[in-house]
């Protein structure tokens, strides 16, 4: 057994106590290279396994290949045909990025509703703006939170806003048990009612065929003009001219974004300023505790592998998540 593991952004390195540990589960005769991705090209021929990111070249190169556990949460850069069409399972680490997600999303909320952008951007002038801030600061007690897709991230997000005396409705396309904080699960064809009695709508959908272009003029048009949009997922899922359009003309009251429909946002874009509108450059996956979950549902996985048992955070390739 061969297993390749391709170091990145959200597992920058893997420690050496856990290589002895993968290279004892890959068995006797088995063989684990750690290489960046731009030599992975030459060690991925005869690999079994890879635990990284796999793009169409790398495919093609790693004929024997079987699994692929991806060091991201998000997976649509595997789906092109020939993967999408092949017999290699991919895991992910669907289910282990929730938490901290929400916790960036009600930030970045927070300093919309509470007006600390606007204290931050004023500076010391800021006490000569005291009046208007404090008659645009929000309380969030009571405010509906409309959550598109109840996975992991979507739960994380209503936990939070349950203990802010929110309210939580949500939508999503798979049969879903509600939580306790979560009132009612719509199927999808209600989305736009969904967005219409929402005071916060919160994407926490993957990105997928179905997803990309959601938030579109009509959607933006369905939103409360006092709404406001967070995402912290997949920025694909808003069509950007829209969501400009309903930024600058008040469709929606402000947006609590890490994510872009477009990354790197271009410097010339609009959304940078913004007065309703904070922003973060994708870096809401980040997290103390990330590399561990990684390695530690890795290891998890090759036990299972190796010994005929189920896997953690499988992705149906064909819904996409």
């Amino acid at each position: 057994m061969k297993i390749v593991i391709i170091p990145g952004l959200t597992l920058p390195q893997v420690p050496e106590a856990d290589i002895r540990k993968i290279k004892s589960l890959a068995g006797h005769n088995g063989e684990v290279i750690v290489t960046p991705h731009k030599d992975a090209i030459h060690h991925v021929g005869d690999a079994e396994i890879i635990l990284g990111l796999v793009n169409e070249a790398l495919f093609s190169a790693a004929r024997q290949l079987r699994w692929v556990q991806s060091i991201s949460s998000g997976v649509d850069m595997f789906f092109f045909p020939d993967f999408i069409n092949s017999d290699v399972v991919l895991t992910s680490e669907k289910g282990l990025v929730g938490e901290h997600l929400a916790d960036h999303g009600f930030g970045l909320l927070l300093m919309l509703t509470r007006q600390l952008a606007t204290a931050l951007r004023y500076g010391a002038d800021s006490w000569n703006h005291r009046p208007e801030m404090r008659f645009q600061e929000i309380e969030l007690t009571g405010a509906v939170f409309g959550i598109l897709g109840l996975g992991g991230t979507g739960r994380a997000m209503a936990k939070r806003a349950a203990a802010f005396g929110m309210s939580c409705i949500a939508v999503d396309r798979d049969p879903v048990k509600p939580l306790a904080e979560v009132t009612e699960v719509w199927r999808p064809n209600r989305l736009h009612e969904l967005l219409s009695c929402s005071d916060v709508v919160s994407v926490c959908c993957p990105l997928t065929s179905e997803t990309r272009d959601l938030l579109d003029a009509s959607a933006f048009a369905a939103m409360k003009d006092d709404a406001i949009l967070m995402n912290v997922t997949r920025g694909e899922v808003m069509h950007e001219a829209s969501l400009v359009s309903a930024l600058q003309h008040g469709q929606i009251r402000g947006a609590a974004l890490d994510v872009a429909p477009r990354e790197p946002l271009p410097a010339d874009s609009p959304l940078w300023s913004m007065p309703n509108v904070v922003m973060t450059p994708h870096t809401a996956g980040a997290s103390q505790f990330r590399v561990r979950r990684n390695i530690d549902r890795f290891i998890r996985n090759l036990k299972a592998y190796t010994t005929g048992g189920k896997l953690e955070g499988v992705i149906d390739k064909v819904a996409g998540y």
